[in-house]
């Protein structure tokens, strides 16, 4: 953002991901004059009626550590009952145009709760280390899952997939963006 002249933040006021997602991509391509990409997403734990959700990162207030969230969620995980452990981990990503144009897509994967964390700590990503795939009885951790399974269980990397037709479409016979298949 120091590159293009960028030194504010927007606040997240959105009451959805997809609300907060181009919110920020609209700003930054306003003020940068150049087409933007932003995200936002969250854990979802469907027997807390989606929380920690569009809070998750300030679920506990803004100055919560990694290890706040992960002790926090130790107690959830404990006190989850065996048929209510579904979550899922969600992201919208949006691409806004100077002119104020935006498109928003959804990535989302399905998961559970584990009863207790991983034992290594990805920093940064407190959640994933209860978030448990049982398709391929592994962790949402990135050193745990092969580069295929980062693929096909990567909800960025899902949304950012259906990104790709709209950025080509957008940007067809334009010089300025090429796009890798």
């Amino acid at each position: 953002m120091k590159n293009v002249g960028i030194m504010e933040d927007v606040e997240e006021t959105g009451k959805t991901y997809k609300e907060n997602s181009q919110r920020k991509a609209i700003f930054y391509a306003k003020k940068s004059r150049l087409p933007a990409i932003a995200d936002d997403g969250g854990l979802e734990i469907e027997a807390l009626n989606g929380e920690p959700g569009i809070k998750s990162r300030r679920w506990l207030g803004f100055d919560a550590t990694d290890e706040d969230l992960i002790e926090h969620m130790r107690k959830i995980a404990r006190e989850l009952p065996d048929n209510k452990r579904k979550a899922w981990f969600k992201v919208v990503i949006s691409l806004a145009l100077p002119n104020g144009k935006v498109f928003s897509v959804t990535g989302k994967v399905k998961g559970i709760i584990a009863k207790e964390p991983q034992v290594q700590h990805m920093k940064g990503f407190p959640y994933r280390h209860f978030f448990y795939l049982p398709k391929i009885k592994k962790y949402y951790q990135n050193e745990e899952l092969t580069p295929d399974e980062q693929r096909r269980y990567n909800h960025r990397y899902m949304a950012v997939t259906k990104l790709k037709p709209i950025i080509k479409e957008v940007f067809k016979g334009s010089s300025l963006v090429k796009v890798e298949p």
